[in-house]
């Protein structure tokens, strides 16, 4: 059995999962996934023996991780890197780093698919084909109108903001919610990111008066 793990700690509490990689018949396929929203970062240990008892499989099986580098939570995210190079420092299995934004937009449903979440009041995280960006909600408003998006990953602050639902609407794009949906949909990111034992965690976001200066 060759196991991939996903790891994802940039937001609130922890989500890991575990899912059986390069299995052409699907009735093979397995699928095991915790997502606690209480969680610390020293509890992802026994999550994992958690996973893999209930998968029938052992750490040797895990050949593949993925890690949210961020932004997110500065001590989640830096716990869960750490945790996920420990589990590769041996050699015995890669280790690939993406961003929290990234990751999520493997959850939309067309080609044509923005990532909006909350980053503080007024501001949020985007993505957009291969940029992302820290901004205000009138230029998230204005990007997504321009780029005449068709579906959009988002947070509950976002669904809830009438500026951005306003926009959404107007657009006739799908919202995706960013949580319930299986981490193994990362899987696609496997060809495209480059492993390396060397990740860091990104928390960096512009400060209010860098903003201004901007």
């Amino acid at each position: 059995m060759t196991i991939d793990l996903y790891v994802d700690t940039s937001r609130k509490g922890v989500s890991m999962a575990l899912a059986s990689a390069n299995t052409a018949d699907d009735s093979q396929a397995r699928y095991e996934e915790v997502v606690s929203p209480e969680a610390r970062g020293e509890t992802l240990g026994a999550t994992l023996d958690g996973l893999l008892e209930r998968m029938g499989a052992t750490l040797d099986d895990v050949k593949r991780v993925m890690v949210t580098l961020g932004p997110g939570s500065f001590s989640g995210l830096r716990t869960g890197v750490a945790f996920c190079q420990g589990l590769c420092f041996s050699g015995k299995r890669e280790l690939y780093g993406v961003t929290t934004l990234q990751a999520l937009e493997c959850f939309g449903t067309s080609p044509a698919t923005a990532v909006v979440i909350r980053a503080r009041t007024g501001f949020w995280y985007t993505r957009l084909g291969n940029e992302e960006k820290f901004i205000e909600t009138p230029e998230v408003a204005e990007l997504l109108e321009k780029t005449q998006v068709k579906a959009v990953v988002t947070d509950d602050a976002a669904l809830a903001d009438e500026t951005l639902k306003a926009t959404f609407e107007k657009l006739g794009a799908t919202t995706v919610r960013d949580t319930g949906l299986p981490l193994n949909r990362w899987a696609p990111l496997f060809d495209t990111v480059k492993p390396s034992l060397i990740q860091e965690a990104n928390y960096i976001q512009p400060s209010y008066f860098e903003k201004l200066k901007a």
